[in-house]
């Protein structure tokens, strides 16, 4: 019970930014185009500055040697979920779309802004392995997850090199292959620059929940409540995905580790994620079935994630 409050306070505090943002948002107290606004600067300069901070204070030689199963097991884990991402969703439904849109959230959590957060607040001092474990799941958001299930059937072309490498040129990628340069060559950075990274580094989390919750504030209620595949779709990802981990993990000696375990759990643990509504929306596709699984999983995680990690017992 103790690891269990202890967690919904954590989770707790995040989603009270939520709220906030939900309620600035409803109140008109916020512009519009404040969700737009919020997403530059998060995407732009706070999660680069943590990365870039993280990666600079972390990425050593040294550090490298005792860190190399994270990647192991994240790549194995990402070939395990594709799969059954692929078959719940046909499962479910037979809209091709859609299916793509819940392939991509259940393949894929909110393990960027919801996960860092978490991660941030609750297990700091893994941080950077948490990064380094999350890699092989961009990797293969970029590589397959926007451009196949969210972008695809979008123009008549087929995807070519170019459009499949463009994504990996993002603040967050290139932020993090400088601080991979400056981390190795152990470059020293001015007091005044380290400041700067940790005072932007601060404003990740609390910005990332209160876009969240804007975000979710132009969603209707009253159909999102009443979707049932909604709820279907949620509860794979927030609860029979994690526990199923939980289960192989018992049994599996590698996650006697509990840094590997942690970092595994919180990818697979949080809800799901809110590309499946920027993205389609920019090229002008439905994204109610997006905002509902976002709005559902994410009242959901509430509950779930807290309950997960007691499972667990971290």
């Amino acid at each position: 019970m103790g690891v269990f409050l202890s967690t919904l306070n954590q989770i707790a505090f995040l989603f009270t930014l939520i709220a906030a943002g939900y309620l600035l948002a409803k109140l008109g107290v916020l512009p519009e185009g404040s969700a737009k606004v919020l997403a530059k600067l998060e995407n732009t300069i706070f999660i680069p500055a943590l990365v870039l901070g993280t990666f600079i204070e972390n990425f050593t030689v040294e550090r490298l040697a005792s860190v190399w199963k994270l990647l192991v097991v994240s790549t194995v884990i990402v070939l395990v979920l594709v799969p059954v991402s692929i078959f719940v969703s046909k499962a479910v439904t037979r809209d091709k779309y859609i299916q793509n849109i819940y392939t991509y959230g259940l393949a894929f959590s909110n393990f960027g802004f919801m996960g860092n957060a978490v991660v941030s607040a609750m297990f700091p001092d893994i941080f950077f392995e948490y990064l380094l474990f999350t890699l092989p799941l961009w990797v293969e958001i970029y590589i397959w997850g926007v451009p196949v299930l969210l972008m695809g059937d979008t123009t008549d072309k087929q995807q070519t090199l170019k459009d499949r490498v463009k994504p990996f040129i993002n603040p967050m990628f290139i932020s993090m292959i400088i601080g991979i340069v400056i981390g190795l060559l152990k470059v020293p950075m001015p007091s005044f620059f380290v400041a700067v990274l940790d005072s932007s580094s601060a404003c990740m989390s609390p910005v990332a929940m209160l876009l969240t919750g804007i975000t979710v504030s132009t969603i209707s209620f009253k159909k999102t409540l009443t979707d049932t595949k909604t709820y279907i779709i949620s509860l794979v990802r927030l609860l029979a995905i994690p526990l199923a981990f939980i289960g192989v993990a018992m049994i599996c000696p590698v996650f006697e580790d509990k840094t590997l375990l942690i970092c595994a759990l919180c990818s697979l643990a949080m809800p799901l994620g809110l590309n499946t509504i920027v993205i389609p929306s920019a090229y002008g596709k439905d994204t109610t079935v997006a905002a509902n699984m976002a709005v559902i999983s994410h009242l959901l995680a509430l509950a779930t994630i807290p309950l997960v990690f007691a499972i667990a017992g971290l």
